[in-house]
């Protein structure tokens, strides 16, 4: 019975946080052309439904890498280290 009840609960816990990842996927696309957030949303969207999905938790590795290989190569260019003279 407890089991059941268990089972049927993270059942419909994973139902909700995918509608709710592939929710704040779909407005961080729209934000892409619209203002917002973009950046912020879409890799949030990701990891919510890499809870469930191997292809979005596969994107959501490649967006890291982006991210870091962009942090990177803005480290080495001087970039975040300016001073305002």
């Amino acid at each position: 019975m407890i089991k059941t009840a268990v089972d049927w609960t993270f059942k419909v816990a994973r139902r909700i946080a995918v509608v709710v990842g592939g929710t704040l996927l779909a407005l961080g696309v729209v934000m892409i052309v619209t203002p917002g957030p973009a950046l912020i949303v879409i890799p949030i969207g990701l990891a919510i439904l890499s809870i469930e999905f191997v292809w979005a938790r596969m994107w959501l590795q490649h967006v890291r890498r982006k991210i870091s290989d962009q942090s990177s190569i803005a480290r080495a260019a001087g970039y975040c280290n300016r001073v305002n003279r």
